[in-house]
């Protein structure tokens, strides 16, 4: 079976990330599935986007009968400041517009776009499947489990809740749930017999190419010591295994890279291939890594400034998805590699 293509955000490369136009422009590229980041309004409706934090993804600042929401918050174990969703009801977020967080993406569609509801884009997603007559799926990502919890909104009653009235609660459903932390997708498990997905963090790059891991949330407010790295072990795979049905690592995990230190990935020169994916498989979980990017400064040395060059190798490597925000040449390079 081919790879399959997930829209980071949306064609989050072409328009605002997270917004039902990025999602339509990934579809029509072909993308199999869309990826909605789940965070709560503070009327505890399911919104897309990738942080809490809507400082830089919306218009927020520009609206003086917000001014004096912005705070400051301790997400994670990290302080931030900003205005935050769980601070909004869904009706004051829906006054504002969707903004390009990037510097070096095209910004001429600032200010233009909603915020979506996670029912919108499940409602996009069935109504474009059932248009083209081929089935697009949804990879929503819960954020910030732990901190939902803790302020009283949490996300997986509600997520579940939804899959279950649209007809999804089997691996069978076109859905995949993704989270940094280990707890939350281990009390999914029990709610739900959709696919889930762990995802392995990393905080940068060592001396030696190989990555920084950090830890899931959940293990650092539990006194657990593990990293990420260890979930990479056989044991952690095998460990893994028990609550979920694949991996989304760094691709950095799968293939390392040595740059100097602040340099971007344009100065990096890789290395040899890792392990995980075989041990992945041998554990019985897929692999879809993650994030692919076509911006130059996203993309090592060795590729030339061509990202298909990128997509061939880990095509090539095994992987059994990747998270694309060129959904285009995710597919562009996918069917390249068939007709060799």
């Amino acid at each position: 079976m081919p790879p399959i293509v997930i829209a980071h955000r949306g064609a989050s490369g072409y328009l605002p990330e997270h917004t039902l136009a990025a999602y339509e422009r990934a579809i029509e590229q072909g993308a199999d599935f869309i990826e909605p980041d789940l965070v709560s309004t503070k009327d505890g409706v399911l919104i897309v986007r990738h942080e809490l934090n809507i400082t830089e993804t919306t218009n927020v600042s520009d609206h003086s009968e917000f001014a004096a929401r912005r705070t400051t918050k301790v997400i994670d174990g990290t302080s931030v400041e900003g205005w935050f969703a769980d601070d909004f009801t869904l009706a004051e977020i829906k006054t504002l517009r969707a903004r390009q967080r990037l510097p070096f993406r095209p910004q001429q569609f600032n200010d233009l776009f909603e915020i979506p509801t996670f029912e919108e884009v499940i409602s996009l997603a069935k109504r474009e499947s059932e248009r083209r007559g081929r089935v697009i799926g949804i990879y929503p990502e819960t954020k910030h489990p732990s901190y939902h919890r803790s302020v009283g909104l949490p996300l997986e009653e509600k997520l579940v809740e939804t899959l279950k009235r649209h007809g999804w609660a089997d691996r069978t459903a076109p859905v995949v749930i993704q989270s940094f932390e280990t707890a939350n997708l281990r009390a999914l498990r029990k709610m739900t017999g959709v696919r889930l997905v762990q995802l392995i963090d990393g905080v940068g790059l060592g001396a030696d190419g190989s990555p920084l891991p950090g830890r899931p949330y959940d293990f650092e407010a539990g006194g657990d010591s593990r990293t990420y790295a260890d979930l990479l072990t056989e044991d952690g795979l095998a460990e893994i295994r028990t609550y979920a049905d694949g991996i989304g690592p760094w691709k950095r995990y799968l293939v390392g890279a040595i740059a100097r230190a602040g340099a971007d990935e344009s100065e990096a020169k890789l290395l040899a291939p890792s392990s995980v994916i075989r041990d992945a498989h041998k554990a019985g979980l897929f692999v879809h890594a993650w994030t692919f990017r076509n911006d130059p400064q996203y993309l090592a040395t060795d590729y030339g400034g061509d990202p298909l060059e990128e997509y061939r190798q880990f095509y090539r490597l095994g992987v059994d998805g990747v998270f694309s925000d060129f959904p285009d040449t995710a597919i562009a390079a996918r069917a390249a590699e068939r007709n060799q």
